[in-house]
């Protein structure tokens, strides 16, 4: 008999999804697909939303939201993955608090419950059915819990730091 242990089943569902989510809204960034801009047209939101230099910054953002999306999904790196992750949404946040927080409102809500839930499967980690698992948690280790968010915080500071940093400057043609 088969004993499914409940917790890594919704350990895994929630993978899965957050993983696909995020993967999804990565590869419009990268790749344009579903409906997104594509390298050029991240480059060009980087660049209005004041994000510099706006190409590496389109290339993060896109990486760290397709790469971390996958590697959630398929538990592999899992620390390093809910960190990439919550790294990359924390910049979404940054551009999209000004609005309040309900997306309704064009506030950071969605962005902001993508990077916690990333955040928290990477901190909890994979569960039993996953790469990590298989792999004898090799990338899932404590070392690599606080190296990956320890970057990914120092990263996403910053990036959102600069930009704050720039915005609060005056216009060039003033």
């Amino acid at each position: 008999m088969v004993c499914v242990n409940r917790r890594d089943l919704g350990l895994l569902v929630l993978r899965v999804g957050t993983g696909a989510v995020l993967a999804a809204h990565g590869t419009q960034k990268l790749a344009g697909w579903f409906g997104g801009g594509g390298i050029e047209g991240t480059t060009a939101a980087m660049e209005a939303m004041g994000f510099q230099p706006p190409k590496h910054s389109a290339v993060a953002a896109g990486l760290g939201e397709t790469g971390g999306g996958v590697l959630l999904a398929l538990g592999l790196a899992t620390p390093a993955a809910g960190a990439a992750a919550a790294g990359a949404m924390a910049g979404a946040v940054s551009v999209h608090a000004p609005a309040g927080f309900f997306a309704q409102g064009g506030g950071y809500e969605y962005p902001a419950f993508l990077g916690f839930t990333a955040a928290a499967i990477g901190l909890i980690g994979p569960g039993r059915y996953s790469v990590d698992h298989a792999t004898c948690h090799v990338l899932n280790q404590p070392w690599v819990v606080a190296l990956a968010f320890a970057g990914s915080a120092v990263a996403a500071a910053t990036v959102v730091g600069r930009r704050a940093r720039r915005q609060a400057e005056p216009p060039d043609d003033a």
